[in-house]
C-alpha cells in the first residue's frame, strides 16, 4: 500500500487517466474528487459491502422460501 500525504488542491495520478484531487479537509474528514473514464467503476467500499451482504441474505431467504414451497407442494400431493 502506498501512503501519501496531500494538501487541499493537490492531486494523485493513477495510471494515465485517473486523477484523485483533495477537494477539502474539514476536521477528520477529507473530500476527494475522482476523475476517471466512464468505464471505470468507482464505489465506496462500505456501500459495496452492504449491498453484497443484502444480496446474500436475500438469496438465503429465497432458498428458505423455495424449501418451504417445496414442502407445501409435497404435502399437498401427499408425498
Amino acid at each position: 500500500m502506498l501512503v501519501l500525504t496531500r494538501k487541499q488542491g493537490e492531486k494523485i495520478l493513477i495510471g494515465d487517466d485517473i486523477v484523485i484531487t483533495v477537494l477539502e479537509v474539514r476536521g477528520d474528514s477529507i473530500r476527494l474528487g475522482v476523475d476517471a473514464p466512464r468505464g471505470i467503476s468507482i464505489q465506496r467500499a462500505e456501500i459495496l459491502k452492504a449491498v453484497t451482504e443484502a444480496n446474500l441474505e436475500a438469496n438465503l431467504a429465497a432458498d428458505r422460501d423455495d424449501e418451504v414451497a417445496a414442502d407445501q407442494l409435497k404435502s399437498s400431493l401427499g408425498l
